[in-house]
């Protein structure tokens, strides 16, 4: 079987995709699920990861393997366009919480078969929003990453040379999604009715924990595949697009947003504009059934020192922020110039070393071979992610 001509296909379809997004902007599409087909769901099973965690129905990748897999992915297929095709719920588990020996949080595992549809719509709807999604935007999107995101905000800060940051938290932002405006912004740009049907199916399916299911009004599929580019979705409506089309028209000095998913800050010259920003964040988000946290969200004096300041013992300048990991100040150079620097934030740092002694005592009875190797391994996954220029 000669795979690679399912992925020229598959990469050919969305290419005719985002051309007919392109050709008609800000129009709907209608017809999108004829792309949909064994070849395309084939490369969506590719993509499914294979050592994952197991839904409601115990069965995973191997399990499903097992037997004619193409026959089950073409009658994959077919109960997605027929709409006989039933969501499964998802299965909560509970993982501890970053930072927390006591508390835990809660996550979804949907079924092997469900991550693989929803992989496929995921490379339906990826091509229609890459071309309308804004460059600033970071998270979950194909060819960008954290460390772009980070890089980003220390070029845009250096270019407006001083500023204030408006540091936004968004409470419980992937569990308060509400479903019927959601539904209403992905109405704007996707139409097709098994499209729309099988996205309703899913934020309706509801969760099972100890055997009871919950339906929930609000939040993406927890767990699942296409949850990530759902949250983009309804982000670039409610913050993104506003903020470009709405606050920087109106604002006296220079600005900037950078977002990474649902971690956000926007960058203003003049604080008259953040505090103007600060007033109506709470109130646009309202608007689409969000809340802004009203003590993480703070407005941070970023101000680049005064050129002389560096002379005499000040190394530091104004204020900080943590964004993804990274805390971001204001420093001096070797040759005396203030720029912005940034290093590992202390309680990431903290979290780290307190895993790795934790990991140390309940392993003790390994052999030193075999510990090497694994602290070898977990260092290098820490200095891959923050062991980036200025830390």
């Amino acid at each position: 079987m000669d795979t690679q001509k399912f992925w020229d296909t598959l990469s050919t379809k969305q290419r005719r995709i985002a051309e007919a997004v392109r050709k008609h902007p800000g129009e709907s599409l209608v017809s999108l699920a004829h792309h949909i087909d064994v070849e395309w769901m084939y490369c969506a099973y590719e993509l499914t990861r294979r050592d994952g965690a197991k839904g409601i129905d115990g069965v995973g990748a191997e399990e499903y393997e097992k037997g004619d897999l193409w026959g089950k992915l073409q009658s994959l297929v077919d109960h997605l366009k027929s709409g006989n095709y039933r969501a499964p719920a998802v299965r909560r588990v509970y993982i501890p919480k970053a930072g927390s020996t006591t508390e835990k949080r809660p996550i979804g595992i949907p079924t092997y078969e469900d991550k693989i549809l929803q992989r496929a719509v995921q490379l339906v709807l990826e091509p229609i929003y890459e071309e309308v999604f804004y460059d600033f935007s970071y998270g979950f999107r194909l060819g960008r990453s954290a460390h772009q995101a980070i890089d980003r905000i220390r070029n845009e800060s250096m270019n407006i040379k001083s500023g204030y940051i408006i540091d936004m938290d968004i409470s419980k932002y992937f569990d308060t999604i509400p479903h019927d405006k959601l539904r209403e912004i992905l109405g704007r740009r996707v139409s097709d009715g098994v499209i729309q049907r099988i996205i309703g199916k899913w934020l309706n399916a509801g969760v099972m924990e100890r055997g009871d299911v919950r339906y929930n009004t609000a939040g993406t599929p927890q767990g699942g595949v296409i949850s990530p580019i759902l949250s983009n979705i309804y982000l670039h409506e409610v913050l993104d697009s506003w903020f470009v089309e709405t606050v920087q028209p109106r604002l006296e000095g220079k600005s900037f947003m950078v977002r990474y998913a649902d971690d956000a800050i926007i960058g203003c010259e003049k604080k008259e504009d953040a505090d103007r920003i600060m007033k109506v964040l709470a109130l646009r988000f309202a608007k689409y059934g969000l809340t802004i946290h009203p003590e993480k969200t703070k407005l941070v004096d970023f101000t680049r020192p005064e050129r002389d300041s560096h002379i005499g013992p000040k190394v530091h300048g104004n204020g900080s922020f943590t964004f993804l990991g990274f805390k971001h100040y204001w420093m001096k150079s070797r040759k005396g110039r203030w720029m912005v620097g940034r290093k590992t934030d202390s309680k990431r740092l903290s979290r780290s070393l307190k895993a790795i002694g934790q990991w140390c005592r309940e392993h003790r009875h390994y052999s030193r071979k075999e510990q090497h190797k694994a602290l070898s391994k977990k260092l290098q996954g820490h200095y891959a992610y923050y062991g980036v220029s200025l830390n």
